[in-house]
């Protein structure tokens, strides 16, 4: 017996990294995934290991999810698959990073567009089908960056967006709540993901640089958050809205 036992969760972003972490999890729970990406081969990939494991995944790719006619049509997909919709785990996003004053408009937009329009046209779509289910759950994933500011790499968009994800979580809670609608959002500090890993590569001296305000010093592995996820997802977590979790080593402590 798992805690997410025949509930049908949409996960965002599952070609990799998190996203693929997040499936296998909340599958090893016993939930049905339904995962969404723009990666056709990586997305396939991902559903042919939850598979493996014993689980099931609808796998729906590719998907623009700045397009908000691509994720109205998937959210009637994704509702379909299994016959409705328990919990909508808002995990994509693309950002860029750079100083001020030299950060273009262009990566402003793309970013804003990555981080908050995709969490936003998900929720928005999704939405109805929650109220449909008799109530379920929204799990935002922002960032440490929505709290404190960060000089490694500088970050004016990626704070300025997270910041207003982890705000509109708070009012996705208050308009979910006659609906039983929870929503709920996690803020991890940096993730050892192989993106991370390929980015940074051999190099110690930003490695030190982006864990310096970090407690533990050390990165996070991505079931470090996603196994909160999963709690929060499921009937155990049954009052808790309108939080934020801060998964980040302690960094925003101090």
């Amino acid at each position: 017996m798992g805690i997410l036992d025949e509930k049908v969760v949409l996960i965002t972003g599952t070609g990799g990294g998190m996203g693929r972490v997040a499936a296998l999890i909340f599958a090893r729970e016993g939930a049905k995934i339904v995962g969404v990406d723009i990666q056709v081969d990586g997305n396939a990939e991902t559903a042919d290991l939850v598979r493996r494991a014993g689980g099931e995944m609808t796998s729906i790719a590719p998907l623009d999810l700045t397009d908000p006619d691509q994720v109205h049509q998937m959210a009637e997909d994704a509702a379909r698959a299994y016959g409705g919709l328990d919990v909508v785990y808002n995990n994509a996003a693309m950002m860029r990073f750079g100083p001020m004053p030299d950060f273009s408009i262009e990566d402003w937009r793309v970013t804003v567009a990555g981080e908050l329009d995709i969490p936003f046209f998900v929720s928005k779509y999704t939405w109805p089908h929650l109220v449909r289910r008799g109530g379920g759950v929204i799990i935002n994933v922002a960032s440490e960056a929505g709290l404190i500011a960060g000089s490694t790499p500088p970050m004016i968009a990626h704070t300025a967006a997270n910041a207003g994800v982890i705000g509109m979580t708070r009012q996705l809670a208050l308009e979910g709540a006659p609906h039983k609608i929870r929503a709920v959002a996690i803020s991890p500090g940096p993730v050892l993901t192989p993106a991370s890993d390929r980015d940074l590569g051999d190099n110690q001296a930003m490695r030190d640089a982006v864990t310096s305000k970090i407690l533990l010093k050390r990165f996070a592995q991505p079931e470090e958050i996603v196994e909160l996820a999963a709690f929060l997802a499921s009937d155990r977590a049954s009052f808790i809205t309108g939080a934020n979790y801060p998964v980040d080593g302690g960094a925003s402590a101090w």
